[in-house]
Parts: structure tokens; C-alpha cells; sequence
């Protein structure tokens, strides 16, 4: 299973890619990077909803540079992995448990038999949020994360009580296959950069947008009906008083002031009540702080350096 590579976002070398194959039957499209000379561990990254590992080829670099392995997965329902619906651009998943089955056969069959230790991890938006799951289930797969942008719950009134019933009886009607209302098949960070919500730099969207442009199966479109319900529910989960109390996790949470795709200040919030987490509001940055302007990134790489790799929780 190869992995696309165009000028401006070529494979960091000594790439090793495949498939894997969940308990439940999702195929998973892997890949990993060896550490290199002065090796600190594997840091395996989690990316959001509608993105694919070639994404996150200047994260890879930026963390070899820091001395650590680099494992990902492509979640299923997206990037090169099985899609779970006849139209490869709707991501689709039953309930996110689903994707903490993707990251349990990633972690046994990738990341332990070939990768060294210590672990960490490096998730984005829904990755976070998955993170967040696996965290709370008590399984110690990671020393320490670094959640972007988490998903812990959405700005204005995109989580009201009416929108989650909406969504849920269109569910119950059988239409979780289909598109959101208002939704289309646009493929996600493929529109105009004008008035996006994701980045303010120019070079970084279009260098993604490129990815997309030169192969489209990559990419995914607006969520499924399926998709927003399982979200919902999880990001309701979120919101009980003991919820994030019970992750003993050290966790890093970095949140960008000008979110318009998740909740800021539901990321300090949670935050706050964590038993061993922190958080940094980056000022001025959109949604995908990977992915946007050095003065942005640096302080997101500032933060993460100054967490990682820490004290190893468990000896």
C-alpha cells in the first residue's frame, strides 16, 4: 500500500507502509518511519475526520528531527483504508468504539512488534477525541499525549438538544448512509482557502489541497448522518462532571483562539477538571495548528517539546 507523494509534500524517507486487518474485518492502511541515531521513542499520530497519513509528512519530519520513530494509521472510513459505504467519499462509522478497535490491532500488530519505546501520541480533532476514549477506558497504551484542536464539543449551536434529535430520528429512519442536511460531496479542504476555517496559511492549504487534487480517494466529503450521531454522542459523554476526573493520563491539550470547528472553551474546560492534564490557548490560530503559519506551529512544537517525552509514567 503506497503512499502519494507530489513535489510539495514528498514521502519522508525510510517510509514503511502495508495493511492490517481489525478484529471486526476494517482494513487499516498503515505507515511508519523508523527513529533515528538519537532515538527517544515512537510518537504514533492520530489525525481528524477526512484526513489521510500524506497529510502529516511535515509532522513526521518535524518529529524525526526531535529523535522519535513515527507510526499512523488512516482511520477506516477514510484516507486508503476500507470504507465502510458504497460512495468512497462518505465516512461513515457505527459509534466511535469503532475507531478504538482501529487503534487497539494498530497498537499490536505496528506499533509494539516494530516500534521502540517509549509511546506517545500525537492525535488531532476527532483524533483527540478518540484519544480521549481510550484514555478514559483505562487502557495505558501511551506515557504521554498531545491533543491539537480536540474534539470535546462543537461551537455555537451545532450541539443543541433540537440538532442531536434531528440527527438521531434521521438515523432511526435509516438514512445514517446519507450526507448531513445541508451537507454535499465536496471533498473536505478542498474549497476556496478564502474564508476557511481551518488555516490561515496559503501555502499549507493548498500544498493539502494538492494531495486531494492528485488523488481524490483520499479524501472524504461532509459527515454522514451516522458519523454526526456517533460524534454526538461521544461529545455528550464528554460533558459528565467525572468524565475527564477519570483519565489518569498525562495529557497535553492545545486549543487555537479562533476555532470555528470545535469548542475552545469546552477544551479549557475539560481541561481544567483533568487529574494530570494541561492546556495552551494558542492565540490567532485556526483549527489544524499543524497545519498553519511557522509563528503558530512553533509555539504548538514549544509546548510539545517541553511535555515530551517527560517522565515515562510506567516503568
Amino acid at each position: 500500500m503506497t503512499l502519494v507523494s507530489i513535489p510539495a509534500n514528498p514521502v519522508p524517507d525510510g517510509a514503511v507502509t502495508g495493511t492490517i486487518t481489525t478484529p471486526d474485518g476494517a482494513e487499516l492502511r498503515f505507515a511508519r518511519w523508523p527513529p533515528p541515531a538519537n532515538r527517544k521513542g515512537t510518537v504514533c499520530v492520530f489525525a481528524g475526520r477526512g484526513e489521510s497519513i500524506e497529510k502529516y509528512f511535515e509532522t513526521v519530519r518535524d518529529l524525526q528531527e526531535r529523535g522519535f520513530a513515527v507510526a499512523m494509521i488512516d482511520w477506516r472510513g477514510q484516507g486508503h483504508s476500507s470504507r465502510q459505504l458504497r460512495d468512497p467519499r462518505k465516512g461513515y462509522v457505527h459509534s466511535f468504539s469503532d475507531f478504538e478497535i482501529d487503534v487497539e490491532a494498530f497498537i499490536n500488530q505496528i506499533v509494539l512488534p516494530d516500534c521502540p519505546p517509549p509511546y506517545f501520541a500525537l492525535a488531532h480533532s476527532m483524533g483527540g477525541a478518540v484519544m480521549l476514549r481510550v484514555a478514559h477506558a483505562g487502557k495505558r497504551y501511551f506515557d504521554r499525549m498531545v491533543l491539537s484542536a480536540p474534539m470535546i464539543d462543537l461551537p455555537g449551536p451545532s450541539m443543541k438538544l433540537p440538532v442531536r434529535i434531528v440527527i438521531r430520528a434521521l438515523r432511526w429512519m435509516g438514512l445514517g448512509g446519507h450526507f448531513v442536511p445541508g451537507g454535499n460531496a465536496v471533498l473536505t479542504g478542498t474549497s476556496n482557502f478564502i474564508n476557511n476555517p481551518l488555516t490561515t496559511d496559503v501555502v499549507r492549504y493548498a500544498r493539502n489541497a494538492a494531495i486531494y487534487e492528485e488523488d481524490p480517494t483520499l479524501g472524504i466529503a461532509s459527515p454522514t448522518v451516522a458519523w454526526a450521531d456517533a460524534a454526538f454522542r461521544t461529545m455528550v459523554e464528554f460533558r459528565g462532571n467525572d468524565y475527564p476526573a477519570r483519565i489518569r493520563q498525562p495529557i497535553l491539550m492545545l486549543a487555537a483562539s479562533n476555532d470555528v470547528v470545535v469548542s475552545t472553551p469546552a477544551i479549557e474546560e475539560f481541561a481544567y477538571h483533568l487529574r494530570g492534564g494541561s492546556h495552551l490557548v494558542i492565540a490567532g490560530a485556526k483549527h489544524e495548528i499543524l497545519q498553519e503559519q511557522d509563528r503558530f506551529r512553533s509555539q504548538f512544537w514549544a509546548a510539545f517539546d517541553a511535555f515530551i517525552p517527560g517522565t515515562p509514567l510506567f516503568k
